[in-house]
C-alpha cells in the first residue's frame, strides 16, 4: 500500500474515530492549542486522545483563513501515530528497527500537488500574502510573542557532499517574507550553514509545513550525520519517497507535502528569535538566531496546515519523538555497542520530555554489562540520558513506582551510583546570557557545566519472593472479579509474586500445605524444632 499524504491520514483517522472535527470559529493565536491542551494536561487517558481539525480559523483582527489546521494529527497517542504507519501499536518497535537498519532511498520525480499553487516574486508582496496567509497558531498564548510554525520540517543539503537533511525546527513568522529559525545546538542544520557562511552564500532551504506522516515520523529521529532521514522515511513506507525539486532553491522536497516555504537562510545576520515555549516544559527566552528570506511559497490547490502541539510533555511532539526514539536508543545499545542482555529501553515522558530520565531494563546481565549499558546512554548524545537507570526484567521500565521500588531495594547508593560531571546540558534551562550578539562557534557550542547521573538498581544477590499471591491464585481470582461484574481492570505490574532467588523447597512445600488449609502440619513440624532463647 502507498504511503498517505496527510490528507489521506486525516480520513484513516476520522475512519478509526480518533478525528474531532471542530467546525465553529476559533482564533487562533488565542483558543486552538490551549483546547488541545486540554487533552494533555485534563487527565484524559492516552487511549481517548484524538487528532483535531479546525475547519473554521479566525485571528483576533477578525481574519478568517480559508484553510483547515489540523493538530495533534501525527501523534495525539500511540494509536494516532499507528494509523499514520498503517500498523497496529504493537508491530511498531519492530517496523522501526527495520526501517533503521534497511533505509530506502527517495526517488525525484517531475512533479506533484505540492506545485499546484506556485507564489513567488510580486505574489508574495499582495497585502496579507506571502507568509500571512497561512493560519499558524500561537502555541503559547501570553508567552509566545509570535505564531510559529511547529510541523515545520527544514530540508537543507551539505553544501560539500550535497547529502540532505531533514529536521523539524520552530519557525518565527517575522514578515510577509522572513521566518526565523531555531534549530537548538548540535543540529544537523547548524554544519551546513556554517559552511555556507565561510563560504559568504546564503543556505538554500525549504520549510516543509504539512508533510506525508512517514517523512514527519523520519524527520524528527535523531540519526548519525550524513544519514538521510528520508532514506529511513522510505524504510517505513517500505518504499521510495516521493520528492520533487523546488522551484526558486537546490532541494527536494515531499511531492505531496500540503506547504512548502522555499528561501534563503542568510548567513551574514542573525537575530533577536523568540521567547518560544519549549518541549522541556519552560519557556525558551529570546536569543539570536538565522531567518530565512522567503523567495517562493508552494501548495496544494485545498492544502492543510499542520500544527504539533509541544510544550510540557505529554503532548505530540513528545509521543511522535518516543515511539521512534526507544527502539533507535534499544538497538544501539543491543547491536552497535553489542550488550545483549538489554531488552527494553523507556525513555520517560511526562514534564522530562524523554531525553533526560532513560531506563534501561535487562535480563541477566553479564559482568560489566550494566555500566556499559548506563555510559553508553549517557554519551550517546548530549542531552539525553542526564539521569540512567538500570533495572532487571522484572521491573516495568515505564512505571516509575516500579523503577522507584528498584532503587530503594536493589541499590546501594554508596556504590551503584555514579556521578558524572562535565556534561553539556543540551536544549533546557538555564538560560545564560543567550541574548546578547554571538560569535558563530557559540552557536554551536555549550560549556560542559552540567552533570549526569548513573544508577546501577540491579539485582546483585538473591532476594525474597514478591509479596503478592502466586500468578494462578491472581488468575482466579481476576475471573471471579469479572464474574461479579466489578469495573474493568487494567492490571499493573507486579501483579503476582514470583520468586527471585531466595526461596528454598521446605518453605516452597509449608505454601503449599496452606493453600490446601493443611497448615496445621506445618505448626507441628516448627513445634519440634523449638530452643531455649539466647
Amino acid at each position: 500500500m502507498s504511503y498517505p499524504d496527510l490528507q489521506e491520514h486525516l480520513s484513516n483517522l476520522e475512519s478509526a474515530g480518533l478525528l474531532l472535527r471542530v467546525r465553529h470559529p476559533i482564533n487562533k493565536d488565542t483558543e486552538m492549542h490551549p483546547l488541545v491542551r486540554w487533552q494533555f494536561r485534563g487527565g484524559l487517558p492516552e487511549a481517548e486522545r484524538k487528532a483535531f481539525l479546525f475547519e473554521n480559523v479566525v485571528d483576533s483582527h477578525g481574519r478568517t483563513y480559508d484553510m483547515p489546521v489540523a493538530v495533534a494529527a501525527l501523534a495525539a497517542s500511540p494509536q494516532v501515530y499507528s494509523v499514520g504507519l498503517q500498523r497496529p501499536v504493537d508491530e511498531i518497535p519492530e517496523l522501526w528497527a527495520h526501517a533503521l537498519a534497511n533505509p530506502i532511498e527517495p526517488a525525484i520525480v517531475e512533479s506533484g500537488p505540492v506545485h499546484d499553487v506556485v507564489l513567488q516574486g510580486a505574489d508574495l508582496d499582495v497585502e496579507g500574502g506571502g507568509l500571512l496567509q497561512l493560519p499558524v497558531p500561537i502555541s503559547t498564548p501570553g508567552f509566545d510573542n509570535a505564531p510559529y510554525t511547529t510541523c515545520s520540517h527544514w530540508f537543507t543539503k551539505d553544501p560539500d557532499t550535497g547529502i540532505r537533511n531533514q529536521g523539524n525546527y520552530r519557525g518565527q513568522i517575522k514578515s510577509q517574507k522572513r521566518v526565523g529559525m531555531y534549530a537548538g545546538m548540535h543540529q544537523h542544520i547548524f554544519p551546513h550553514w556554517d559552511k555556507c557562511r565561510e563560504r559568504g552564500e546564503p543556505l538554500h532551504a525549504a520549510l516543509v509545513v504539512g508533510a506525508p506522516p512517514v517523512v514527519s515520523y523520519g524527520t524528527v529521529q535523531k540519526v548519525p550525520p550524513g544519514v538521510d532521514e528520508m532514506g529511513i522515511a522510505g524504510g517505513l513506507a517500505g518504499e521510495p519517497v516521493r520528492l520533487v525539486r523546488c522551484k526558486t532553491v537546490d532541494i527536494e522536497v515531499p511531492d505531496n507535502a500540503e506547504i512548502v516555504i522555499e528561501g534563503l537562510i542568510n548567513t551574514d545576520f542573525v537575530e533577536p528569535e523568540g521567547p518560544f515555549g519549549e518541549s522541556h516544559g519552560y519557556l525558551h527566552p529570546r536569543t539570536v538566531s538565522p531567518f530565512m528570506e522567503v523567495t517562493a511559497i508552494t501548495m496544494k490547490r485545498k492544502p492543510v496546515l499542520c500544527s504539533f502541539i509541544s510544550q510540557v510533555t505529554p503532548s505530540e511532539s513528545s509521543v511522535i519523538k518516543k515511539v521512534g526514539y526507544e527502539p533507535l536508543l534499544r538497538r544501539y545499545l543491543r547491536d552497535t555497542v553489542g550488550i545483549k542482555s538489554v531488552t527494553q529501553v523507556a525513555m520517560h515522558e511526562p514534564l522530562t520530555n524523554l531525553r533526560k530520565l532513560v531506563i534501561v531494563q535487562m535480563s541477566k546481565p553479564a559482568e560489566g554489562d550494566v555500566w556499559r549499558a548506563l555510559n553508553s546512554i549517557a554519551n550517546y548524545q548530549h542531552g539525553v540520558g542526564k539521569i540512567a537507570i538500570a533495572v532487571d526484567d522484572d521491573i516495568d521500565p515505564h512505571n516509575l513506582d516500579a523503577v522507584w521500588w528498584a532503587i530503594c531495594y536493589r541499590s546501594k547508593p554508596h556504590q551503584d551510583v555514579l556521578i558524572l560531571p562535565g556534561r553539556v546540558k543540551g536544549h533546557s534551562p538555564p538560560f545564560e546570557d543567550e541574548g546578547h550578539l554571538v560569535t558563530a562557534k557559540e552557536m554551536f557550542y555549550q560549556p560542559a557545566t552540567d552533570s549526569g547521573m548513573l544508577i546501577n538498581a540491579i539485582l546483585k544477590e538473591p532476594f525474597p519472593p514478591i509479596s503478592l499471591p502466586k500468578r494462578e491464585f491472581m488468575e482466579h481470582a481476576l475471573e471471579l472479579w469479572n464474574r461479579l461484574e466489578l469495573p474493568p481492570l487494567e492490571p499493573q505490574a507486579p501483579w503476582y509474586g514470583y520468586s527471585l532467588g531466595q526461596w528454598d523447597d521446605e518453605w516452597e512445600e509449608e505454601a503449599q500445605l496452606a493453600v490446601k488449609s493443611d497448615y496445621l502440619q506445618t505448626g507441628a513440624k516448627l513445634a519440634k524444632r523449638r530452643v531455649k532463647p539466647g
